[in-house]
């Protein structure tokens, strides 16, 4: 005769079939905002996991699975909503990762959830490639590919900054250019833009960097725990990993129990090898900052840099050509990063930056208008 659960054991079924099912909502809200199809569907993938492993809970407390749905709206889901919606689901990712440790380090030490735990590392390797840039679909199955992260990550991010700066004070610039020729009003208006934008890029980013650090100094030392604990499943661990790579299972039971006698190297292959981290490369959240300020300001100044100059009557066409000059470079340069034809991407960005600066021009031109009247 089976046991029944205890009422203590009960209470932690209860616990973990909330924390699935919240999960699961959360997921889902990622996926209805997310515009990328892929990055939708990867979500959606996510929920299905979420919903089973909330199965398996709804069934040892006797309730029917099958009637199992999402956690319902609530302010935590609305508010990770909301900011998805505005910032990217990308910039949520460390929150996300935040829960899914917690589900690691529950499920790690429950022989009844050995097999969550590991499915649920698997899901924060693949949020952290996602947000990396790794294709969604193949970042859940595990795969990895080369991309453009570390050193040249820092490069796409910093192209990306530029970006942002010159899109967003181009359009600035004429769209106050637009509704007066007054070159100090244009002048302060730009270097303001420069100033907020800059300065409000380097906190986001330095918010998120800190936030996924953070996330993934707790993961290490989950890992660390695990050694510690089940060292003897620690390296099994080790041993399928080595095995998966080519290597004979001779050769890597040789490998892995000689990692295993050095506990700071068996700590750092493990992060490397099963949390797909870098223990000394987990991100700067000064540096990123730094490096976004800096980008910022490099793209947002080239509008306003005529106006600097006092170039007088000519400031205008001099702002709009060197803009448009700008945009075709960085538009080449961030398709070039993604192996994509140069010329695609230069045309992509300057349509989309030239339609932004059409229209807040026109705007400037109406409010102009208006008030002079």
């Amino acid at each position: 005769m089976v046991d029944s659960p205890s009422p203590q054991r009960l209470k932690q079924y209860c616990d973990y079939l909330a924390a699935e099912l919240e999960a699961a909502a959360m997921y889902r809200a990622m996926a209805e905002v997310e515009p990328d199809p892929a990055k939708s569907v990867f979500f959606t993938r996510l929920v299905e996991a979420e919903m089973r492993h909330a199965s398996r809970w709804a069934e040892k407390l006797g309730m029917d699975a099958s009637q199992l749905e999402p956690a319902g709206g609530g302010f935590k889901i609305g508010l990770y909503r909301r900011g998805a919606s505005i910032f990217g689901t990308a910039k949520i990712v460390p929150w996300l990762l935040r829960g899914e440790a917690k589900d690691v380090a529950a499920y790690a030490a429950d022989p009844e959830a050995k097999d969550f735990a590991v499915e649920e590392r698997r899901h924060a390797r693949a949020l952290r490639e996602m947000a990396d840039g790794v294709d969604p679909m193949e970042a859940l199955r595990g795969e990895r590919w080369h991309k453009f992260t570390g050193s040249g990550g820092s490069l796409r991010a910093a192209v990306l900054g530029v970006n942002d700066g010159l899109v967003s004070n181009f359009s600035l610039v004429m769209g106050v250019a637009g509704g007066t020729d007054n070159v100090s009003f244009i002048l302060l208006a730009g270097v303001a833009g420069l100033l907020a934008g800059a300065f409000s890029m380097a906190a986001g980013e330095y918010v998120s960097v800190r936030s996924q650090r953070d996330v993934y100094e707790y993961q290490i030392g989950i890992e660390a725990a695990e050694l510690e604990e089940f060292p003897e499943e620690e390296e099994k661990e080790l041993v399928l990993i080595y095995q998966a790579k080519g290597l004979s299972e001779e050769e890597a039971k040789r490998i892995a129990s000689r990692i295993m006698s050095n506990p700071q190297v068996a700590l750092d292959t493990m992060a490397r090898e099963e949390l797909g981290l870098d223990p000394d490369d987990l991100g700067s959240p000064v540096g990123a900052a730094l490096s976004s300020f800096t980008a910022f300001v490099v793209g947002a100044i080239v509008p306003i840099l005529p106006y600097i100059l006092n170039l007088g009557g000519i400031a205008f066409t001099l702002s709009a050509v060197l803009s448009v000059i700008a945009l075709v470079v960085v538009g080449g340069a961030l398709s070039l990063a993604s192996g994509k034809s140069w010329y695609m991407g230069s045309l992509r960005m300057l349509l989309a930056g030239g339609a932004a600066a059409s229209v807040t021009y026109a705007i400037g031109s109406l409010i102009g208008v208006t008030l002079a009247g």
